[in-house]
């Protein structure tokens, strides 16, 4: 009885590459799809507190960076450096807006996001722990140059896009417009991933995004006081 032949060589590279390519779409899928799932339906399902969630989004964060191994950075001359000259931009945005009285009136007016815990609080652990840390750590140093390696540019957009698309039950729980608000966390995200690529480090995109969310939380904090003092200041002052 004759053996029976082995695949043809011509044969088995094709099914080989084919089932590598299988592989890494599989891989590319679960990436994408368990932020948004997380984001979108298992967290809110868990109906945490504050301190909660910023527990659970933190132990998410760093298992799936483990799972698809992510290479944040942390410790980088440059990365240092180039987030904190993008945050003090911000920052000084924000200066501005808090100096010209008609935009410091609508800051002051600006509801505050952080529910149950106090402005210090909310600012200065939840937005660094439970927003920063977390989403740097899952967007910018595994996600997005996951699907780079698997998709060359349109991973990086890829990249944004779920970046977006995670945040929109936060748009619909804070009654904001669905659609921009994954349009802008999105375009951000691109913003965070380009530093991300230019430093090497998670650390330039989490110092720009601490200093967008968190001077966004201060803002309407500061402007109440600014108003507060200058209204006693006007209050004390004699006539002329």
């Amino acid at each position: 009885m004759t053996a029976p032949s082995a695949t043809p060589n011509h044969l088995a590279a094709p099914a080989a590459e084919v089932r590598s390519r299988v592989r890494v779409a599989a891989k590319a899928a679960a990436a994408v799809a368990l932020p948004v799932l997380w984001s979108n339906r298992v967290l809110p399902a868990l109906e945490l507190d504050v301190r909660g969630r910023t527990a659970a989004n933190t132990g998410f964060a760093l298992a799936y960076a483990f799972a698809f191994r992510g290479r944040p950075g942390w410790i980088s001359a440059s990365g240092l450096r180039a987030g904190a000259a993008a945050g003090g931009v911000v920052l000084a945005g924000y200066g501005v807006g808090l100096a010209i009285p008609r935009i410091r009136r609508e800051l002051a007016g600006a509801a505050h996001r952080g529910p149950a815990v106090s402005t210090a609080e909310w600012a200065g652990l939840h937005i660094p722990g439970g927003t920063v840390f977390a989403e740097e750590l899952v967007y910018r140093a595994t996600l997005t140059p996951l699907l780079e390696r698997s998709f060359g540019a349109g991973g990086t957009w890829l990249g944004a896009l779920t970046f977006g698309l995670s945040h929109i039950r936060a748009a619909r729980s804070a009654a904001d417009p669905i659609l921009g608000t994954v349009a802008a966390t999105g375009l951000a995200g691109a913003l965070f991933d380009l530093l991300y690529r230019r430093t090497g480090s998670a650390t330039a995109p989490a110092l720009l995004h601490l200093a967008i969310n968190g001077g966004g939380a201060l803002a309407p904090f500061a402007a109440r006081r600014v108003i507060a003092a200058l209204d006693s200041g006007a209050a004390t002052t004699p006539p002329g």
